[in-house]
């Protein structure tokens, strides 16, 4: 699935990365975002973001020390 924007939040801790994901969305209002953190904290944070907020959390790759979150925008 190919992303509107990509938000790389490597590098911050909670609860920076779904901050930084909010602010993409509300501000661009792009349909996929693709979301790349190395907190180990969003492997929860960002499935629970999505289930509140009702978007689909289409994806979860784990890189070399981060991980890729793919999320459909509803």
């Amino acid at each position: 699935m190919d992303a509107d924007l990509t938000v790389d939040a490597r590098g911050t801790r909670c609860p920076t990365p779904i901050i930084e994901l909010s602010r993409a969305i509300v501000d661009r209002g792009p349909r996929v975002v693709v979301l790349l953190a190395d907190d180990p904290n969003a492997r929860v944070d960002v499935p629970v973001w999505c289930r509140l907020k009702r978007h689909a959390l289409v994806e979860t790759v784990e890189r070399a020390g981060f991980w890729r979150f793919t999320v459909r925008v509803t």
